[in-house]
């Protein structure tokens, strides 16, 4: 497993390596053209096209940094950089959608004039470099919130692409200025929902909820059903990072069982067969411990 974790890193990082140096390369090119064109729709892409770059470079370095090795200040590593990242790009993409809305808004009673050919051109370039860029990201998306981050984040500039080729195209042969800031609009309220759904799941990992690939009730019965477990308390399932999926329970046995060691041996097999965690704590008890009486374990017993 840890062979083919380091397989997926190394495979993100070099794709998001490559779709950097083509956001970075192009974004100039669009700032320049929403300035000449005087596009909103391109600027808020060019805006979107700033905020790839910057969300690409922060999800490298939260790659870089995750690979540092675990210390006895951070015993599961850095892992966790990788959220911090993706909460990062969520909240950058959140306040670009706000505040292309308000310019927007304020636009619609002033429409600017716009050139539409250089409108047109500039965009169908930042397409083809959007285009390329969610290629590169494809493969890693539904393995790391990190690189779900940075696709969601070129997968928005590329829709915002489409919309400043058609808006162009309108504009250039019926001269409908206002067709820029509907188009702006229509960016915006795509991406946000888009946005609320990542930072979801990146809070939801940083508060070590269950993650929503795993179903906790089916878990704790089929802890439950498992020959020679008579109860079970104090289950805990989160996740560290994207994939990485832990689990602690404390597992009263039945009377009949002898040794614990093949028990906790069984059901830990048992949770990566059927449910795909293999970081797991079991911890067997003839009698239920203390924690039994507190959810979480967290609170003093008396006398100890």
């Amino acid at each position: 497993m840890a062979h083919e974790h380091a397989h997926a890193t190394g495979g993100n990082e070099k794709a998001l390596r490559w779709a950097l140096l083509l956001t970075s390369a192009y974004l100039v090119a669009e700032v320049v053209g929403g300035l000449v064109s005087g596009s909103l729709a391109l600027l808020s892409d060019a805006a979107h096209m700033f905020t790839d770059t910057v969300a690409l470079a922060i999800s490298l370095a939260a790659i870089w940094i995750g690979k540092r090795p675990a210390d006895r200040r951070r015993t599961f590593g850095y892992y966790r950089f990788e959220i911090l990242a993706a909460v990062l790009n969520a909240v950058l993409l959140f306040f670009v959608a706000i505040y292309v809305l308000y310019e927007a808004y304020r636009r619609i009673s002033a429409p600017a004039e716009i050139q539409s050919t250089t409108m047109l051109l500039v965009a169908a370039g930042g397409l083809v470099v959007n285009l390329i860029g969610m290629r590169l990201l494809a493969s890693g998306k539904d393995r790391s919130l990190n690189v779900k981050g940075a696709y969601l984040e070129v997968w928005a500039d590329m829709l915002g692409s489409i919309g400043v080729i058609v808006g162009a195209i309108v504009i250039r042969y019926t001269g409908w200025g206002w067709v820029d800031s509907v188009i702006a609009v229509a960016i915006g309220l795509w991406v946000l929902p888009r946005t609320w759904r990542l930072l979801r799941e990146s809070l939801n990992v940083l508060l070590e909820g269950v993650p929503d690939e795993v179903d906790l009730p089916a878990v704790e019965s089929a802890l439950l059903g498992s020959e020679g477990v008579a109860s079970l308390h104090d289950l805990h399932v989160w996740a560290l990072s994207s994939g990485k999926v832990s689990l602690s329970v404390h597992v009263v046995c039945t009377p009949e069982v002898g040794d614990l060691a093949p028990l906790t041996q069984r059901l830990r097999a048992m949770l990566a067969e059927r449910f795909d965690i293999h970081h797991s704590t079991v911890q067997a008890e003839r009698v239920p411990c203390e924690q039994a009486a507190d959810t979480h374990g967290f609170v003093a017993v008396k006398g100890r």
